[in-house]
């Protein structure tokens, strides 16, 4: 798969399998998250904007993130 830029409008990516956290509100305040195919990445788009941009991120990117968020460094943000 070709590299994607950040920013790109969904409608322009494959169909993917989004799904949302088992956490989100039934508001639609959501952040989705996608696999790319063949591995390439993780999109993230906001839920209440489905066709808007989608930010696109490496493996390595999204692993760092999450063992950032599971060590509560981003805690400080919604204190």
């Amino acid at each position: 798969m070709q590299q994607l830029p950040n920013g790109v409008p969904t409608t322009e990516l494959p169909p993917l399998a989004w799904q949302k956290s088992r956490r989100s509100n039934p508001s639609g305040n959501c952040v989705e998250m996608a696999g790319l195919p063949d591995g390439a990445g993780i999109a993230v788009r906001n839920s209440r904007f489905p066709e808007g941009p989608a930010l696109i991120y490496t493996l390595d990117e999204i692993t760092a993130f999450l063992g950032g968020v599971r060590d509560g460094d981003f805690d400080n943000l919604i204190a």
